[in-house]
């Protein structure tokens, strides 16, 4: 059986870090909080800022369960990406206009490929899956990023790992 050991805490560290540092460990003098936040957050990984999402714990439980129907859904079997891409943006945009929350973009997973099929025409290095692949990425472009708040893999009764759940903003009213 291998043991795990449990990471250590932010104050575990830099108690640690005090110590090293000659500090007195039977009666530990607890640096300012700012000197250990500053301590820690050099010894950290930059990682950018989460955008909030605007979902609640329970929206987010209930999505994850399937159990909010889509009030839009857009299939994208069959597109180009160029096509695609067009097609997603103007969803979006109407989706939006509509007040619509959830929107569901079925991609598809991508066929595997099997190198050792006949006939294969040499595509096995190409990519499979690319909308897939791309939608996302499409969704992290100024134009889009103002309209969703939150990017999820659908359900499995929605397609699963095939479909994005795109919970959209709500309008600002001017």
């Amino acid at each position: 059986m291998i043991r795990r050991r449990r990471p250590a805490t932010d104050e575990e560290r830099a108690l640690f870090e005090y110590v090293l540092r000659g500090g007195d460990p039977s009666e530990p003098a607890k640096p300012e909080k700012a000197k250990i936040e500053a301590e820690i957050a050099l010894t950290k990984p930059h990682r950018p800022p989460r955008r909030p999402t605007g979902i609640d714990g329970r929206t987010a439980e209930r999505l994850r369960k399937g159990l909010i129907e889509p009030g839009a859904s857009l299939d994208l079997h069959g597109f180009t990406e160029t096509a695609a891409h067009a097609a997603l943006t103007v969803f979006l945009r109407d989706a939006a206009r509509r007040g619509v929350r959830l929107a569901l973009v079925v991609t598809g997973k991508g066929s595997k490929s099997v190198s050792e099929e006949p006939f294969s025409l040499g595509l096995e290095g190409r990519a499979r899956g690319i909308l897939r692949t791309m939608v996302p990425r499409w969704l992290s472009e100024p134009e889009l990023v103002r309209l969703v708040a939150d990017v999820r893999t659908a359900h499995r009764r929605h397609g699963g790992a095939g479909a994005y759940y795109l919970y959209l903003r709500k309008e600002r009213q001017t």
